[in-house]
């Protein structure tokens, strides 16, 4: 019997690992099952985890065990098609401060936006709750949040954006945080030195713009790069290296088409305009990514890791500073959609699988034979 052939949330698989030093066996096991399309995962002292729901919850697993009641004190999340409840996110000071950052779909079918709010979980329940930032503006369409966050060296928050599917020309316009990365202090704040405060018809919380839909976020301490990837349509999906006041290209420049078949535009490349970094044609669909650092996995130091929904994989991106020097499937053989992936404190990873039964995936060196 093969390991597909199992049932798939009683499923440990061992499974082979292509490693840049060579092949590294590994080991898969199910932490916890039956969430309802899982879309982060975030580490509280000691181990403990929360994972977001789409569907709005945000779950406990608590000495490796799935509570069965959500945290309460949650914002109510606009839920449909894409919307729902994102990213949960500590604060850098969490031990001493006690946030947790939340970014959901806000608002109705007729108007809605990406909302991030923070709390203090006390308990079983997020508390002195807070509204940081809201997108503006708001629009009719359940699709392309971004939803993404990471905080900087400094810091300060970014958050990644989407252009709600149909307002794709807005991803160039500075007074709209459509498409774009924004960067806030951690209480809300508008951060003096990003780079269009000041300027005429432009809102001051935006980073970057051009971007697509944002769907990861990384910022590498040691070398102070923020890493992004966002969704394309038919191809054009792209890993970018973020520089504050760039812009991105979408959709004036972008290597995918439409999903009709139609040339979105005859560029892929413009002046003033970055080129990712890299780019994925046909799609993978990336969802979260990772920086690795820890210790079970030494020969993965630094590499990006992504997880893609519609590849079905952990896509590894090795890496030599800024340049990509290879890419490496892994978790292929699992055959499910998998959405984010987290380094835990003990090195392994923890990869969220897209699905109304959803699971909570460890993947950490096979044992010793």
């Amino acid at each position: 019997m093969t390991a597909r052939s199992i049932i798939p949330w009683l499923a440990t698989l061992l499974l082979l690992a292509g490693a840049h030093s060579g092949a590294a066996d590994y080991r898969v096991t199910t932490v916890a099952a039956g969430l309802e399309h899982p879309w982060s995962i975030a580490f509280l002292p000691g181990g403990d985890m929360l994972v977001t729901e789409r569907a709005g919850r945000l779950r406990l697993i608590e000495g490796g065990v799935l509570q069965p009641t959500p945290v309460g004190g949650v914002p109510e999340a606009y839920v449909r098609s894409q919307a729902g409840l994102f990213e949960v996110l500590l604060d850098p000071e969490y031990e001493k401060n006690g946030w947790v950052y939340l970014s959901f779909a806000h608002g109705t079918g007729r108007a809605n936006s990406t909302r991030v709010v923070r709390g203090r979980l006390r308990g079983d329940a997020l508390e002195d709750v807070q509204v940081l930032f809201t997108a503006q503006p708001t629009r009719d369409t359940p699709l392309h949040y971004g939803g993404r966050m990471a905080f900087l060296g400094d810091g300060t928050l970014v958050i990644g954006l989407g252009d709600g599917f149909d307002f794709r020309e807005e991803a160039q316009r500075l007074d709209s945080h459509t498409g774009s990365i924004v960067r806030i202090r951690r209480d809300g704040g508008i951060p003096e030195d990003n780079p269009f405060v000041g300027r005429e018809n432009a809102l001051p919380e935006i980073y970057s713009y051009g971007h697509r839909n944002v769907q990861g976020l990384v910022f590498d301490a040691r070398s102070g790069r923020l890493w992004a990837h966002e969704h394309g349509p038919r191809g054009g999906d792209e890993v970018n290296l973020i520089l504050p006041g760039h812009n991105y290209g979408w959709p004036v420049a972008t290597f995918g088409v439409d999903y009709s078949g139609a040339r979105i535009t005859p560029y892929t490349s413009r002046p003033g305009m970055e080129d990712p970094v890299i780019d994925w044609t046909p799609s993978i669909a990336p969802s979260g990514m990772t920086q690795y650092r820890g210790e079970a996995f030494p020969a993965w130091d630094g590499d990006l890791l992504v997880t893609a929904l519609v590849a079905r994989e952990l896509r590894r991106i090795v890496l030599d500073g800024e340049e990509v020097v290879e890419q490496l499937s892994l978790l292929e053989e699992i055959g499910e959609r998998l959405r984010d992936v987290q380094v835990g404190p003990d090195g392994a990873l923890y990869i969220l699988t897209d699905s109304s039964r959803g699971r909570v995936l460890r993947v950490a060196p096979a044992p010793a034979p």
